[in-house]
């Protein structure tokens, strides 16, 4: 190459491939791509009219134009391969091409023949955009002296082609990108809509003054980065809150992950939460990155957050202290932004007293805590939250049914020990088997009142019976929990399961009563 091409536009060269390079990853659109790619090229060559075809099946169409001569004619111009076999030559060979006056005269004839009047052996040149396996199109450049373009000048034009073809590919892909981020988005969030409704208007909604106290409380830290603790009864919406807190905070476009701390054997716990290497145990064939990593930026709900093992709450501590984890298997210490929602029913100040929950890391999760009141006490709300239970389940019953007064006053009367779970499931089952669109009393199969309590009955010892000591009737009680289970304590079906406790809390009853696993 020969001297006078390149030397006094070096650095300018270099630093407008840099900036096409980041264009071509940003957001801009091709034809911002295409025109800021031919102003940056007139540094390197002169012309009168720089032309970006671009394929569509056959035809080049003009996509964009810039110079002197860039008239509005032009920029509707359009050519077809089968005319001019030069263009298809450039495409296949990915050569580019400077045109003499004979070309012209005795080839294909000039690419604007009867849009342009340019005079016969003028400065011309094709330059094929290609990249990879894909075919975009031409640039060319017109100059209306007749100076042929020297060689070198085609050369180094050619690889600034390559370049540009490089960063329409980028480009591309990163709109295809952005396009299938915002359809994932679209579908989580329909899919959220769908697992949790309205989301919020069980809460923004609300006729119950301890419930619009709890929004009002909830909007003032959601703007925050403070972890919140989540209390409440089973059943009483608390990931529902979780979920409107997310969507009223600054993180609301991020991710909210979510995990159910007593759903996953403890074996695996670690590595849902903190994520694993390959080769970190037997089934670890690939990296994996956990539930903080997938979090990153966003929400993590740890529901269920009372049935954490102590082993794992040392580890929760220090993310929340330092932002830090190490994957199972790794010694990379991997950083996190994530924002902590904690919910739990369990009375986590006896279970700090039993030893089975962590008092630091009870100190850190409870800076801003928020209590879910049961259905019982926010009764106001029934019928509010039974039209949206009802509406969210119309999807699936795929019927649109109402309650009647007398289904009204029969829930008003009820105490919902299940709280608002207890109200979806009684509303779905009573939707299959109403034979209307209104749902009465009788459909629901709910007492007219609370159940009042029944004289108790004298108890009798039958001959030779004898009363055990309550150690006793609970160490038989175990005994057949796990003869049954097979010695299985953890996981569904298992003998804690059965029993209705923790199975730290079963394991320490069994070493207290001299237990043993069959």
């Amino acid at each position: 190459m020969s001297s006078n091409v390149f030397p006094t536009h070096h650095r300018e060269i270099t630093r407008d491939l840099n900036d096409l390079a980041r264009l071509a990853g940003g957001r801009n659109s091709l034809d911002e791509l295409f025109r800021r790619g031919l102003d940056w090229l007139s540094r390197i060559v002169e012309y009168d009219l720089a032309t970006i075809f671009l394929l569509d099946g056959e035809l080049l169409r003009v996509r964009a134009a810039r110079g002197r001569l860039a008239r509005p004619e032009v920029q509707h111009h359009r050519l077809s391969l089968e005319d001019f076999p030069s263009l298809r030559e450039a495409l296949e060979t990915r050569r580019a091409r400077a045109f003499t006056d004979g070309d012209h005269t005795h080839g294909d004839g000039d690419p604007f023949d009867g849009v342009l009047d340019l005079p016969p052996g003028h400065a011309c040149m094709v330059v094929p955009l290609c990249a990879g396996e894909r075919q975009f199109g031409v640039l060319t450049l017109d100059q209306d002296r007749c100076e042929p373009y020297p060689q070198e000048l085609v050369d180094q034009i050619e690889i600034y082609g390559h370049l540009l073809s490089l960063a329409i590919l980028n480009a591309e892909q990163s709109q295809r990108l952005e396009r299938m981020l915002e359809r994932a988005d679209s579908r989580a969030r329909i899919l959220e809509d769908e697992t949790f409704g309205q989301g919020d208007q069980a809460l923004t909604e609300s006729h119950s003054p301890v419930v619009q106290e709890l929004v009002r409380r909830a909007r003032l830290v959601a703007q925050t980065d403070t972890p919140v603790l989540i209390r409440g009864e089973t059943g009483t919406g608390k990931e529902r809150l979780a979920v409107a807190l997310h969507r009223w905070s600054s993180r609301k476009d991020a991710p909210f992950v979510r995990i159910n701390c007593a759903a996953i054997p403890p074996s695996l716990l670690e590595a849902e939460l903190f994520g694993h290497v390959k080769g970190a145990f037997t089934g670890a064939h690939k990296d994996r990155p956990g539930r903080f990593l997938v979090a990153d930026g966003g929400t993590l709900l740890l529901d269920e957050i009372g049935e954490l093992p102590l082993a794992l709450q040392a580890k929760l501590l220090r993310v929340l202290q330092e932002g830090t984890l190490e994957p199972v298997g790794s010694d990379r210490t991997v950083k996190v932004d994530v924002r902590i929602f904690a919910a739990t029913h369990v009375n986590l100040e006896r279970a700090i007293s039993e030893g089975e929950f962590r008092e630091d890391l009870y100190y850190r999760l409870n800076v801003f805590p928020l209590h879910m009141p049961p259905l019982r006490d926010r009764m106001e709300d029934l019928h509010l939250l039974s039209d949206i239970l009802l509406r969210d389940q119309a999807r699936r019953t795929k019927r649109i049914l109402r309650l009647s007064i007398g289904a009204l006053d029969a829930m008003q009367a009820y105490h919902w020990p299940g709280n608002l779970r207890e109200l979806a499931n009684l509303l779905e089952r009573a939707s299959i088997l109403a034979p209307g669109d209104t749902l009465t009393a009788d459909c629901l199969g709910l007492p007219g009142a609370r159940p009042a309590l029944t004289p108790r009955p004298q108890a009798r010892l039958s001959r030779g019976e004898r009363l055990v000591t309550l150690d006793e009737a609970q160490r038989r009680h175990i005994e057949k929990a796990l003869l049954i289970t097979d010695g299985q304590i953890y996981g569904k079906e298992g003998a804690a399961e059965i029993l209705g406790m923790k199975p730290t809390t079963l394991q320490s009853r069994m070493k207290k009563l001299g237990v043993r696993r069959p």
